[in-house]
């Protein structure tokens, strides 16, 4: 065998070659190679069979729960891979209990010794040597060689101090193996998370300078489970919600993005919050699973009129800070979503109608109200009303970040959970409606009457409107281009009172009163119809091929100011146009 090292085995002794020595690095360098686990445990079972001289060899490796032993890899003429007894039962057991190694001489006699394996196989065991692999209190499995190959085909006790030190390095060796797939796997699942975050992060809003409304979203790991959006409709409208996902990780990644989607997709075309809430509420129900739900609020804020309209499903309650810098709270009055469809009214989830006047409007998660200020100290909603309160005058975002900055965030201290945070903010909105009322009333105090028409609401009779647009606009100093600009939006809104205003009411009037009113002329169109709102009246993209929403569009292309008023309390509607002279 060669060169040869005394070692120390306990009571019985023996010696290791360097031939050993060799081995045992050939087999640790093979652990670290193949990359396959599988692979390195075949190779060592054969490498550690043929070495100690042996017609076969088997590994056996104990499961996570300790209860069982699996056959990972044979070698010679019989192949038992994939056999499993329990993890007290035969001589493998027993080993692998007392973590001592044993050998049997005599197999046939042992009633340990599992005979069936020879009687399914025709193979004879005559001699059985077994060692425990191990790793201080750590139990792998154990290895069991069949047979010396000798005349006799018994063991000897220097062949069990021999498998004893294969085993326990075979044993390091799979330790380390799977610390090295572990290592791998974390790594793998690392890289998902921050591409999940990556993901989720550009699902977020990216918004604008001027725009009303902001939000925040700081994860308190990789990934959120909560989410915030607000996106723009055609006529001016914000649609927008916040949300929370019960549970943690990636499960509540993956439903913050199906709701997510499901709120911007379905938002664009239901635009009553209580309704699009239910139908959101309707699809996470079929799909969501493990118990999981979602709160969420969700909304649409109109900064032509200040009107803001939520639904609050089973969320935080909002805050809204008015003029006067007091809160008023928005409690939820509705379930969930994910909990069950049949809880929700036929009509959707309630709505409130919040008038801003110039105040703004917060929602938040969960996170934001317990996280840490101060040490072990929450924040609470009381801490979020008091540094809100102090930065009233900054813009939106400043605001939320001030508030989310509260939140102790180091590299030792660890969120408690997700910090969301969206603001809504009608001071801008509120300053530019003024400046429009102002405007109503210098035309009303300054105006001067230079031609009304009364005409049934019939087309033939809008002949004699354009015949007086046309006129009044070339006098005013419009050349013949302009002027028929002028008449064609005119002519126009005339034609939308008879279609859509009256219908088939053949009845109806209208009144046409042009107006000069500095360098402006006015054109307020009269009728009697229902009247409209105005956010359900949209002009259409010219590439959009499709009939209707053009007028609209023309109208708003050739006057310099259109609006929408409300004639009386009974009913009916102006639509007044303006057109500066010099233009």
């Amino acid at each position: 065998m060669g060169d040869t090292i005394e070692y120390d085995y306990g009571p019985k002794g023996g010696e290791v070659t360097a031939d050993t020595l060799a081995l045992l690095a050939e087999m640790g360098k093979q652990f670290v190679s193949t990359g396959d686990l599988d692979i390195s445990l075949n190779l060592a079972v054969e490498h550690i069979t043929d070495y100690v001289e042996a017609a076969g060899g088997a590994l056996f490796m104990l499961d996570e729960a300790g209860e069982t032993l699996t056959c990972e890899a044979c070698y010679g003429d019989t192949d038992i891979i994939g056999m499993k007894v329990g993890a007290s039962q035969g001589i493998v057991g027993a080993c692998v209990q007392n973590d001592t190694g044993e050998i049997i001489r005599d197999a046939q006699t042992d009633d340990r010794f599992h005979k069936n394996v020879d009687e399914n196989t025709g193979f004879t065991t005559k001699s059985i040597l077994c060692a425990p692999m191990s790793v201080k209190d750590v139990k792998i499995g154990a290895i069991e060689l069949i047979n010396k190959r000798t005349n006799d085909g018994f063991f000897e006790e220097t062949d069990l101090a021999l498998l004893s030190a294969l085993a326990s390095s075979a044993a390091l060796a799979i330790i380390n193996a799977r610390m090295a797939e572990q290592l791998v796997e974390q790594e793998r699942i690392a890289r998902e998370l921050e591409l999940a975050g990556e993901i989720q992060l550009s699902l977020l809003p990216k918004g604008g300078e001027g725009w009303p409304v902001a939000g925040i979203n700081i994860p308190a790991h990789t990934v959120s489970g909560d989410f915030f959006d607000y996106f723009q409709l055609e006529d001016g409208r914000i649609v927008f919600n916040l949300g929370d996902v019960s549970g943690k990780g990636m499960n509540a990644a993956l439903m913050m993005a199906k709701t997510h989607s499901l709120f911007r997709c379905l938002g664009k075309t239901i635009d009553h919050p209580g309704r699009l809430m239910a139908r959101v509420n309707e699809e996470i129900c079929e799909t969501a699973t493990r118990g999981m739900f979602v709160t969420m609020v969700g909304g649409i804020y109109n900064p032509k009129t200040g009107v803001l309209r939520i639904a609050n499903a089973g969320h935080e309650p909002p805050l809204l800070q008015d003029q006067s810098g007091a809160f008023h709270s928005y409690p939820a009055d509705a379930p969930p979503l994910g909990i069950s469809p049949l809880i929700v009214p036929d009509d959707g989830y309630p709505v409130e109608e919040i008038h801003m006047n110039g105040g703004a409007f917060y929602l938040f998660t969960d996170g934001l109200t317990e996280g840490y200020v101060n040490g072990n100290d929450e924040l609470g909603v009381e801490g979020v009303e008091t540094l809100l309160s102090q930065n009233r005058e900054a813009d939106v975002t400043s605001r939320l970040a001030v508030v989310i900055g509260a939140i102790e965030q180091t590299e030792t201290t660890q969120l408690r959970d997700d910090l969301t945070m969206l603001g809504v903010d009608d001071r801008e909105a509120m300053e530019t409606r003024a400046g429009s009322s102002n405007m109503q009333a210098a035309i009303g105090s300054e105006q001067v009457v230079i031609a009304r028409v009364s005409v049934p609401a019939t087309a033939d009779r809008l002949k004699l409107l354009r015949s007086v647009v046309g006129d009044t606009a070339r006098l005013a100093g419009f050349d013949d281009k302009a002027a028929f600009d002028i008449m064609l939006a005119v002519d126009e809104a005339g034609q939308n009172v008879i279609r859509h205003g009256y219908g088939e009411d053949t009845s109806g009037d209208m009144e046409l009163v042009i107006s000069r009113c500095a360098e402006n002329l006015v054109y307020e169109l009269f009728d009697s119809a229902e009247t409209v709102d105005p956010t359900t009246i949209k002009s259409r993209d010219l590439e959009d091929v499709k009939p209707g929403g053009l007028g609209v569009h023309l109208i708003h292309e050739i006057m310099d100011s259109v609006e929408f008023l409300p004639r009386s309390q009974e009913g009916g509607n102006i639509l007044r146009m303006i057109k500066k002279v010099d233009s």
